[in-house]
């Protein structure tokens, strides 16, 4: 796409996105080996920017600001912010900004603490996603629901009803406690925390 060119419009862009995505999910599902050069074109790309933003924008979380105090519905004019942030992109000089921490209440009293990103790191995000997504997919097996398109806990939840009538007796619900809290975000506290955090599982009866 010719970086000239005037921002395409969302029904543009979608489509693009859509035939980008399908391309990507049929070479990763066809050649598990696969290794994917120059993604981050793809990443500021307009059309995935102008989906994003408007993922972003539409999300539940459209009226709720990060750190810069700027909600992405407030935003009076995304081609603006949209054209700043890809030549931020393009030009390696993009940093993401700090979380703004809210703490949330959770079940027996708990609370968590939740980060909510500004409105420009959520559209760089959600424009990994749309790239990276049909990727691993191709790699996901057919009996994981967490975090992915089309599937719910609901779906999850239907499929143990379905084995516990086919001969299955055991349900095994397995959790990393405190998953977050326990280690670094990054890359290698991570890979520790797969390792050494501590696993609690309950067993069920089915």
């Amino acid at each position: 796409m010719n970086t000239d060119d005037p921002w395409p419009s969302l029904e543009e862009a979608e489509a693009r996105v859509l035939r980008i995505q399908t391309k990507l999910h049929q070479w990763a599902t066809e050649d598990p080996g696969c290794q994917f050069d120059d993604l981050f074109n793809l990443v500021v790309d307009p059309a995935f920017l102008v989906v994003s933003w408007e993922r972003v924008r539409a999300n539940k979380g459209g009226r709720t600001a990060g750190v810069d105090g700027v909600a992405p519905r407030s935003v009076a004019s995304p081609a603006r912010l949209l054209t700043g942030l890809r030549a931020e992109l393009k030009a390696r000089t993009f940093n993401p900004m700090p979380v703004r921490e809210v703490l949330i209440p959770k079940a027996g009293g708990k609370t968590r603490m939740l980060g909510i990103a500004t409105a420009r790191d959520r559209v760089v995000q959600a424009s990994l996603k749309l790239v990276l997504e049909p990727i691993f997919e191709a790699d996901f097996k057919s009996c994981s629901y967490g975090f992915r398109p089309m599937r719910r806990a609901q779906d999850a939840t239907a499929e143990i009803h379905l084995l516990a009538s086919h001969s299955y007796e055991w349900v095994l619900e397995g959790d990393i406690k405190a998953c977050f809290e326990a280690s670094s975000h990054y890359l290698p506290g991570s890979c520790n925390l797969i390792k050494e955090a501590p696993v609690g599982a309950n067993y069920v009866d089915a």
